[in-house]
This record gives C-alpha cells, structure tokens and sequence, in this order.
C-alpha cells in the first residue's frame, strides 16, 4: 500500500458477510411461514424471470418489498431491523467477519455497501460488528410515517455501489480500496478497489 494513504475496506453484506441472502430471511422472519409461502407464490413469475435474466434484480425486489412492507408503519418496521440483527448473527460468515475485524484492529475506515435495505443492515452491521457506516437501499415513508413499498434511492447494486462510495470517500486517490463481493452485483465494486476479493 502507498505512503500516505488512508486504507477503506468495502463489503457486500448478503453472501459475503451472511451465508445467504437476507431479504427473504427478513421477510420469512417478519412475516411468518405462511404469509411468505402465499406471497412467493404469487410472484413466482417474476421470480422465474428474474432468474432467467428477463426482469431486472431492482423491479422484482421493490415488488416483494411493496407486496409484504408496503403501509408499514416506519418505526415498527425499524424495530424489526433492531431485532433482527440478533437472527443475523446465526447466518454470518465467520471467515468474512474475521477480515473485517482485522480492518478494523488495523485502523481502516469499514463500509458494508449493500443492495439490501438499509434497516435491517445497519443494527447488525453498526452495533454487533462496529463499522464505520453501511450504504445500503433506502425506502419511501409517506407522510403518514407509513412505507409506500417503493425504494428511496437507486437499489444499491452493481455500478450503483461504486457511485454511493463515491458520494462519501469521493478523494479517491487519496486511499487505498480493498472490496469483499460474491456476486454479479459486486462486479464493479471489486474492479475499482486497488484489491477486490471474491468471497467463494
């Protein structure tokens, strides 16, 4: 690493962090067996689409989002996220985990950057792990405190990553990037780190 740089490590929270993806475990746990069976019944298409690369990731997620949060009071929906983070703890990686203590031991700035909602990333990531902040997708409130069941901000996923870690450590030649990923959507992520790593 060069002299004089400030080193920032960046990583993916689902499959790299986790052992598997949390929008359905934040679903199945908030939402109980049943509701999640009829629900993923219902999208099932969309699902199937998406998995044959026909239906963008973004548009079958806000689906999902809309269909089992969407007039959610925002606070309830937050205590959630709180809880949560206890049912994170049994899913994560431990090998991930011990590189991204080791970051921080070290002094590093440590972002989790990640397509899930921020909500329910943040308590785990912030309060169990001690990050230095987590960039995730954020959603809609309507005036009434209540979800509209759309996202905020662009799903942070893909290229979308690289432009929220831009948006806060924009000097980027002032350090030096190590990027964790295990997925498509950390693509771009991991080719503008000075050291991406692939998370098998």
């Amino acid at each position: 690493m060069p002299k004089g740089k400030k080193t920032i490590a960046v990583f993916d929270f689902d499959g790299t962090i986790t052992t598997k993806d949390t929008l359905l475990y934040f679903i199945l746990f908030t939402r109980g067996y049943w509701a999640f069976m009829m629900g993923f019944l219902l999208y099932s298409p969309l699902l199937i689409a998406f998995k044959l690369r026909l239906y963008p990731n973004w548009k079958v997620k806000q689906a999902l989002f809309s269909y089992f949060f969407g007039g959610m009071n925002y606070k309830e929906f937050q205590r959630w996220g709180e809880i949560f983070a206890d049912e994170v703890k049994k899913i994560e990686c431990e090998s991930t985990v011990d590189k991204l203590k080791d970051h921080l031991k070290n002094g590093d700035k440590v972002y989790v950057i990640s397509a899930s909602i921020d909500d329910w990333v943040r308590p785990f990531c912030c309060s169990h792990l001690g990050v230095t902040a987590t960039i995730g997708t954020k959603v809609e409130v309507d005036l009434d405190g209540k979800l509209t069941g759309r996202f905020l901000t662009k799903n942070c996923y893909g290229p979308e990553k690289v432009n929220r870690l831009l948006e806060i450590e924009p000097d980027r030649k002032n350090y030096f990037l190590y990027a964790y990923g295990d997925s498509r959507g950390d693509k771009e992520m991991l080719e503008f780190a000075d050291r991406g790593i692939m998370i098998q």
